[in-house]
């Protein structure tokens, strides 16, 4: 039985074509979607699950001490160098000039320990000299005695005269063999304190390389009273104060590098399938608005996901769990003019669109694309040190060596 449409409502007719046109609209859209998925979408990763990140330097003293002066004030841009903090110096300048009289005495002690070898070789030829006299004299006394032992039987000579002969014979006997030992005892001497001087000079001698490491140690110490920038960038997070009492690692403030930001961007773990490092990367930031776009890179993928390094991860071994998609975070490098156009804070918020297209990229991190980061402000810190233990040794070793004996 087929229905005659003259016969339906009027209200009914009229809603036939436009449920037509409206499933034709609905194909029609049905069919567009799919040929935009096929033909773009689909070679395209998107999430707003993005902020901007950077490399935070906490700036924190290597010694304790009381702040003298702050320089620096909240959101400030400083250059690598600049000086920061100021701790009040007096213990470490006065820990510094106690060094370095140490370092004097040593230098003073090292110097007499080389002037001793040639006052022992002095003594030694002057041991030798009484040597060869002790000799002659033992010598004569020997012949004196066999002359006037001979003379005896004669008359010529008396009894007490040979006993005076006899005497002098054994005290230049004895004369001799102390004069003997003496060059042995001279000779041991010197060896002793050759020991102590053998390979080294007096810059190089156990005891003033002992004083210079702790002088250089009282420098660096007194140098670092003056707390300065390692890197250039803007002042964040400042807590220090005047007249505060500080202790080696305890937080002054921080130093954000925002010409040098990036994006990480928690991706769901499907739309990693096609990610790949080196792929091409556009960017909205929520504080300019779609009329400002950036572009990136993709830079590299997380080792994990957030959950994993999570302070106390899932135990999802335990059986009591909830299936979560889980976000992976991807590292996005942004054009450092762009930046310096727009310039962006740590921690806003972005949306990422990353192109998939090209997936013959690596996955992996390559390790000839990482720049560390670096800082030379605390080269030469040993320059001035070693400069101040030249002046202190050269002018020690020449001063003249005043014994206590001497002195008496």
């Amino acid at each position: 039985m087929t229905l005659d449409p003259d016969s339906l409502p009027i209200a009914r007719r009229r809603r036939i074509p436009l449920l037509g046109g409206l499933a034709v609209i609905v194909a029609i859209t049905g069919v567009a979607s799919a040929a935009w998925y096929w033909w773009h979408a689909r070679y395209y990763e998107f999430t707003d699950d993005a902020y901007v990140a950077a490399n935070i330097v906490a700036i924190t003293p290597q010694i304790a001490g009381s702040v003298k002066a702050v320089e620096v004030r909240e959101t400030q841009h400083v250059e690598a160098g600049s000086l920061l903090v100021v701790l009040d110096e007096a213990d470490s300048r006065i820990a510094l000039l106690a060094a370095e009289a140490e370092l004097g005495r040593a230098v003073r002690e090292v110097s007499a320990v080389f002037k001793t070898n040639d006052t022992l070789r002095a003594g030694i030829a002057a041991a030798e000299a009484n040597l060869l006299r002790a000799r002659a004299d033992a010598a004569k006394a020997t012949d004196d005695l066999a002359t006037r032992q001979g003379l005896v039987a004669s008359g010529a000579v008396g009894a007490e005269e040979l006993r005076h002969a006899e005497a002098a014979m054994r005290a230049a006997v004895a004369g001799r063999e102390a004069a003997a030992a003496a060059i042995e005892s001279a000779r041991e001497q010197l060896s002793a304190n050759k020991a102590l001087t053998t390979g080294t000079s007096i810059a190089e001698h156990p005891l003033v390389l002992k004083a210079a490491a702790a002088v250089r140690e009282a420098h660096l110490a007194h140098s670092r009273t003056r707390i300065l920038a390692p890197i250039t960038g803007d002042v964040a997070k400042r807590t220090v104060q005047v007249g505060q009492r500080v202790a080696p690692g305890s937080n002054l403030l921080s130093l954000v590098p925002l010409d040098k930001v990036w994006v990480d961007a928690n991706f769901k773990e499907g739309q990693l399938g096609r990610m790949r490092i080196g792929q091409p990367v556009s960017l909205v930031a929520d504080i300019y608005g779609e009329e400002i776009r950036y572009e990136g890179r993709v830079a590299g993928l997380g080792a994990g996901t957030g959950s994993a390094f999570a302070l106390l991860p899932a135990q999802n071994a335990t059986g009591n769990w909830i299936k979560i998609v889980q976000r992976v975070p991807v590292r996005i490098e942004l054009d450092p003019q762009e930046i310096a156009q727009h310039p962006l804070r740590v921690g806003l918020s972005m949306e990422v669109t990353v192109d998939v297209r090209d997936d013959n990229g690596p996955v992996l991190s390559v390790l000839d694309d990482f720049h560390a980061n670096r800082t030379d402000i605390f080269e030469g810190q040993g320059d001035l040190a070693a400069r101040r233990i030249r002046e202190i040794i050269m002018a020690n070793q020449s001063v003249p060596v005043v014994h206590q004996d001497s002195a008496r």
